[in-house]
C-alpha cells in the first residue's frame, strides 16, 4: 500500500508565532496562506502544517498522488482504494471518503491512542 507523501498538521493558537518559531528550526514556507490562518513549511524532506482555528487536533496526513515536494505522482493509489483496503482489515473509519466519485476526496481514522490519520487526496 503506498501511502503517498507524508507530514504532521498541527493546530496552532496563533499562527504568526508558530511561523516565526519553525522558521528559526530552518523550515521555509512552500504553500498556504498566512492570512488565510494556514500555512505548508518544508525543511528538507520534512513537511508541516500549520493550521489556526481549522482542526481539534494535530492530525498525521498522508496525500495520496503526491510526493514529499507536492508534485503529483504518474501512478497512485487512488484513496478510496486504501480506505477499502483499510476497512477490509477491520479498521473503522471516523469521516469515510465517497467511493461513488473519482478524483479530490479524504478519509481520517484513529490510531489506538485517538491520534488523527487523514488520507487527503488533492487530485
Amino acid at each position: 500500500m503506498d501511502l503517498g507523501a507524508f507530514s504532521v498538521s498541527l493546530n496552532v493558537r496563533d499562527i504568526q508565532q508558530s511561523y516565526e518559531f519553525y522558521k528559526k528550526l530552518g523550515f521555509e514556507q512552500m504553500g498556504g496562506n498566512i492570512d488565510q490562518k494556514w500555512l505548508i513549511l518544508r525543511n528538507g524532506s520534512t513537511v508541516l502544517g500549520l493550521f489556526q482555528g481549522m482542526f481539534e487536533k494535530n492530525i498525521l496526513t498522508f496525500n495520496p498522488g503526491w510526493d514529499q515536494n507536492a508534485a503529483n505522482l504518474e501512478n497512485f493509489q487512488d484513496v478510496r482504494e486504501i480506505q477499502k483496503l483499510l476497512k477490509s482489515a477491520g479498521l473503522s473509519l471516523d469521516k469515510e471518503a465517497d467511493e461513488t466519485t473519482s478524483g479530490p476526496e479524504h478519509f481520517i481514522l484513529q490510531d489506538p491512542d485517538g491520534n488523527l490519520i487523514m488520507f487527503d487526496q488533492h487530485r
